[in-house]
């Protein structure tokens, strides 16, 4: 089909379809693994915002869920797409892992002469024994290394055997409600056994659509932190269907996922920081306008907690814990309807009692207009 030709997507049906994917237009009945998978993991910089998303996402969702989850090795935190760290599946810590280590190597490259003189591999050698006798915490690692190579920028050195390893940061960190030291261990270590396949990426494209579509070349490309998948679309292009959005960029997805219309109502939600819905495409005018996005993402890599009216972006918000009292404080970039605002308080006693039962009030305040 012709450019002319293709079906115009406008922001309103992007954002519909977006949510549809991301299980935000109403809350699914599945298991909290199915939904990660789904997803194709959640960004986890974090420990708790991927508990708030599926609490968002899910019915009946429990928090103690997912903690069960990592302690069973059936879920994990691991380094994937861009560079970050996601709470994922095990069976796509293994399947993902490979496909990132092409991101990894150009954060290597950056540093190259820095590098150069050190046996990395005998340091990634080394390191790879060390972590796969036990979990160590990032100090504890430098300092074993030191003592190896004494005249080394050892900080250096624990920075690069990040990048070479696959490494899994084990419970009890990432667990809510619990507390402990980020340590780490070997993927193969914790998963203790052999290596599935990785799929290749087209499967991997075809997940991203999925999840996120429709989607432009640059939109999976700013997902995933690789580069050169035109060519992988390309190869795809008799299996899908292409549209085009209000500024003529070629949008591609899978025939039969959905795509609401623009009209279909799209309840008040939390999203947490971080989340993926805010940051796997190259264009975000479908979930967030560029003023506001300048407010959410911080110059130094924060990004905000926000809630959606109408599907949109329009304000941010977090919890605050003392004297036996959870607050949660929305911010409104614009003021709320009335109808909104009170469902946005419902919403918010409703995450309140969910993810804080220990807090002997639960209160939800307004500010800004």
């Amino acid at each position: 089909m012709t450019a002319e030709h293709r079906p115009v997507l406008g922001r309103r049906a992007l954002n519909r379809a977006l949510l549809a994917r991301q299980l935000l237009l109403e809350r699914h009945a599945m298991p909290a693994l199915d939904a990660i998978e789904h997803l194709v993991g959640m960004q986890s910089q974090a420990p708790n915002p991927p508990y708030i998303g599926l609490w968002s996402r899910l019915a009946d969702f429990d928090f103690g869920e997912v903690g069960e989850l990592m302690t069973t090795r059936r879920a994990l935190r691991i380094v994937l797409m861009r560079g970050t760290l996601h709470l994922v599946s095990a069976r796509d810590a293994r399947a993902l892992r490979p496909h990132t280590q092409a991101v990894l190597d150009n954060h290597l490259k950056s540093r190259a002469s820095e590098l150069d003189g050190i046996d990395l591999d005998a340091v990634v050698a080394e390191a790879r024994r060390l972590l796969s006798d036990e979990p160590r915490t990032d100090k504890e690692l430098r300092a074993l290394l030191a003592e190896r190579w004494p005249d080394d920028d050892v900080a250096l050195l624990g920075w690069a055997v990040r990048l070479r390893l696959p490494l899994v940061q084990v419970p009890p960190r990432g667990i809510w409600g619990a507390s402990g030291m980020a340590r780490h261990t070997t993927l193969d270590t914790w998963l203790d056994g052999d290596a599935s396949p990785a799929p290749s990426l087209d499967d991997l494209v075809l997940r991203y659509l999925g999840a996120f579509g429709p989607a432009s070349v640059q939109d999976v490309q700013h997902w995933s932190g690789l580069t050169r998948l035109g060519e992988v679309v390309e190869r795809l292009a008799p299996r899908l269907v292409a549209f085009q959005d209000e500024n003529g960029r070629t949008l591609y997805d899978l025939p039969d996922a959905p795509r609401p219309g623009p009209d279909v109502p799209a309840p008040v939600r939390f999203v947490p920081d971080f989340d993926n819905l805010l940051l796997s495409h190259a264009d975000r005018a479908r979930i967030i306008t560029e003023e506001h996005r300048r407010r959410v993402f911080t110059v130094n890599g924060i990004i905000r907690a926000t809630f959606l009216v109408d599907g949109f972006v329009h304000g941010m918000w977090k919890i605050e814990k003392k004297r036996g009292e959870a607050v949660l404080r929305i911010d409104p970039f614009d003021p709320v309807p009335e109808r909104e605002r009170a469902a946005l308080e419902e919403e918010g006693l409703r995450l309140l009692a969910a993810g804080h039962p220990e807090a002997k009030t639960h209160r939800v305040e307004f500010a800004g207009p």
